[in-house]
């Protein structure tokens, strides 16, 4: 009986642990119109991508009107120039998701005609595996479907309370 309870308590701290490995998925500009030209900022989409702190598993997705826009993938000077050419990857089915699956910089414009010139255009860097998003940060725009806007980095610093508890219960337990 005694070896079950550090049993117990190692499944616990797994399951704690496998929460803050899982991937996010983050809607463009946190609301479903918000993959167009910007009404009044031209930095926008951006403003709202360094808000997050993007890491290797998260996914983006874009919601547009399919056959009137398109989510291009480019190079930073494509995306500088809103050169739509020679994109690395090119989405138009209006319901576009696109895996972050290494860290570094990503880079993406609208494939129609002059918007990626009006601002239409999104820059993300994601952190890599070394970088940990502190449980104090400042909140982040909601994931798509998840909780509302500024809950997320609060259920992780709920999360790291409960983990300190459990790893208190499991020592009184031992």
């Amino acid at each position: 009986m005694g070896s079950l309870k550090p049993a117990a308590f190692i499944t616990l701290l797994l399951l704690a642990f496998l929460s803050f490995s899982e991937a996010r998925e983050f809607l463009v500009g946190g609301s479903p119109n918000s993959w167009k030209i910007p009404e009044s900022d031209p930095e926008t989409l951006d403003k709202w991508a360094e808000e997050i702190r993007f890491r290797i598993g998260d996914s983006l997705v874009w919601k547009y009107e399919s056959g009137k826009d398109s989510v291009l993938e480019v190079t930073k000077d494509a995306f500088l120039s809103c050169n739509t050419s020679n994109p690395i990857a090119e989405h138009t089915d209006g319901n576009t998701t696109v895996n972050l699956t290494r860290s570094g910089p990503y880079y993406f414009i609208s494939g129609a005609p002059g918007h990626c010139e009006k601002g239409q255009k999104l820059q993300v860097i994601v952190l890599s595996t070394k970088h940990v998003r502190p449980a104090t940060a400042s909140p982040a725009p909601s994931p798509a479907g998840g909780l509302p806007t500024g809950h997320g980095d609060r259920l992780e610093g709920l999360w790291l309370a409960a983990l300190g508890a459990l790893m208190g219960l499991g020592y009184i337990l031992m």
